[in-house]
């Protein structure tokens, strides 16, 4: 009998589904569970970001970026260890490494990716944290870099070397650097784009090459990552994060400090769920990710890249993205000034700030005319505990 009343009938996809129980162990970490870790939220940080007017979002978590930076140097202890590998140089389009803000004509710039290796102290235990450690040979399964791969790669070696030359790997930094496998007690990523993190963590069919890491990220990257739409698909490694187990992944909904000297800061922008390693080094607060390619992406004003200073003047931008995604160019515009405030101005060429890219613009004979104004190259600083 039809009584007037309208029934709604809600029905889920099966991939939805699937996503959904793919979600469903992985919760956010508590405060209580931070705290057990040494761990401390940055509420001031992260709500300096919720003014509906974006001029105000801007100021606002500048002067919280700002408040984070003394914070942190008036604590006054420095990581024990840091020190950063180039693992692999890719090609990468320039209009997406200097989005919209130079006229260089080649199509490609060569980007090194890096991996970080950083010690500190936590209630006075060493931790050992690898940011951003890539397993390359998986991540060549990342759609856009498999294309590329098929297109190019496949015609020889040579080509294949010429194009994505590696010049180490995640083990033989570990094992060059003194540190065992089991030693590692986490790993991180700015975001996912590209990672394959089953060698590192395991997953339901083997265990993992770092018995004791867990992996720190920001929940909203980890759920993005299981529920993607078209244009972030082609950067992220498929299967990526399948089976890894939930006890090796510590989920976090906002900003945290790491002891005194390490922080992890919500950036979100490039993706929904970036975020950025601080660390308290000799050299000052060294801040990373890769929002940016280079010294030139925070300082485009004093580029010597055709075209960006001239753009950064005629448009005012502080700041030029990385934007192969787009996924909010608003909130990595911002994210970005909060980086270039918490990171402050080199000692030895104060016109560039403490920023060093995960992933650097480095130059490349076959891509000319695309030479950084200043370069980071390799780190190291203290001793490996």
């Amino acid at each position: 009998m039809n009584d007037g009343s309208i029934k709604i009938i809600v029905t889920w996809p099966e991939d939805e589904i699937m996503n959904q129980q793919v979600r469903a162990p992985y919760n956010a970490a508590t405060e209580a569970e931070l705290e057990e870790l040494g761990f401390a939220q940055l509420p001031d940080l992260d709500n300096s970001r919720h003014s509906v007017l974006p001029s105000m979002r801007l100021e606002k978590a500048r002067e919280a970026a700002l408040a984070l930076r003394e914070q942190i140097l008036n604590d006054d202890q420095q990581v024990s260890y840091y020190q950063t590998v180039s693992l692999i140089r890719a090609p990468y389009p320039t209009k997406y490494g200097l989005l919209n803000a130079n006229t260089v004509k080649s199509p490609f710039m060569h980007i090194v990716n890096r991996l970080f290796i950083v010690q500190f102290s936590v209630a006075g235990s060493v931790k050992t944290l690898l940011f951003s450690p890539s397993d390359y040979e998986a991540n060549r399964e990342t759609p856009y870099f498999k294309r590329m791969i098929d297109k190019y790669g496949a015609l020889s070696p040579m080509v294949s070397s010429f194009l994505a030359p590696v010049e180490s790997s995640v083990e033989k930094a570990l094992a060059d650097a003194g540190i065992a496998p089991e030693q590692v007690d986490y790993i991180s990523y700015d975001h996912l784009h590209t990672q394959d993190i089953r060698k590192w963590l395991g997953d339901d069919k083997k265990p993992g090459y770092f018995p004791n890491a867990r992996l720190l990220i920001m929940k909203q990257e980890w759920d993005s990552t299981t529920s993607l739409l078209p244009q972030q698909r082609d950067w992220y490694c498929p299967h990526g994060i399948d089976g890894v187990p939930a006890e090796r992944v510590i989920l976090l909904e906002n900003s945290v400090r790491l002891g005194a000297s390490v922080a992890l800061v919500r950036t979100p922008g490039h993706t929904e769920g970036n975020h950025s390693l601080v660390a308290h080094t000799p050299e000052g607060l060294l801040v990373t990710s890769e929002n940016g390619v280079s010294a030139d992406s925070y300082s485009p004003e004093h580029s010597n890249i055709p075209g960006v200073r001239d753009y950064a003047k005629a448009t005012g931008m502080e700041v030029i993205l990385n934007g192969n995604t787009l996924e909010d160019s608003l909130d990595q515009y911002i994210s970005m000034v909060v980086e270039k405030t918490i990171a402050g101005p080199r000692k030895d060429q104060p016109e560039f700030c403490n920023f060093v890219p995960s992933s650097e613009l480095t130059p490349y004979w076959a891509f000319p005319g695309l030479k950084p104004t200043y370069s980071f190259g390799e780190l190291k600083f203290g001793a490996v505990t």
